[in-house]
């Protein structure tokens, strides 16, 4: 087979709708567009979610919510999930993050207690759960805030 006898699928094409070419088609004299008025124009256009002058419905219904830009992201890892790391490891950001299981870093980590731990592991994160932390410890672990 060669690029140039590539051909669609039978019927997953349509041939163009061809607007002002008479009556007979269909779509002649006034091309779809009725007569006169402002959609009749050419360069006609409103922009979305314009009500002809009514007050429109994303300005009449009521504000809801707050958004905080000082707000912090915080990204939270089970401590199950840390058992991919070997013996004796340093678990950090960067660790979590080559090994796949933090897709972004966000701006503070925090260990949760979801999950059990087997191996004896440095964690340093921003913030551990109660249990997280006992959790880490009973493993022979330790838990570093950063």
């Amino acid at each position: 087979m060669k690029l140039n006898q590539l051909t669609a699928a039978p019927g997953a094409t349509k041939d163009a709708k061809r607007i002002g070419r008479g009556h007979g088609s269909g779509n002649g004299k006034t091309a779809g567009k009725g007569h006169k008025g402002q959609k009749a124009r050419a360069g006609h256009g409103m922009r979305p979610g314009f009500e002809g002058g009514q007050m429109p419905l994303q300005r009449r219904i009521p504000k809801r919510g707050f958004n905080n830009i000082f707000a912090k992201e915080v990204v939270s890892v089970n401590v199950g999930s840390l058992n991919c790391f070997e013996d004796g490891a340093q678990v950090d950001v960067q660790a979590l993050k080559e090994a796949g299981i933090l897709k972004k870093s966000g701006d503070a980590l925090k260990i949760l207690a979801s999950g059990e731990l087997t191996k004896k592991l440095t964690v340093k994160a921003d913030a551990f759960s109660e249990a997280a932390k006992a959790k880490i410890e009973a493993a022979g672990g330790k838990a570093e805030v950063v």
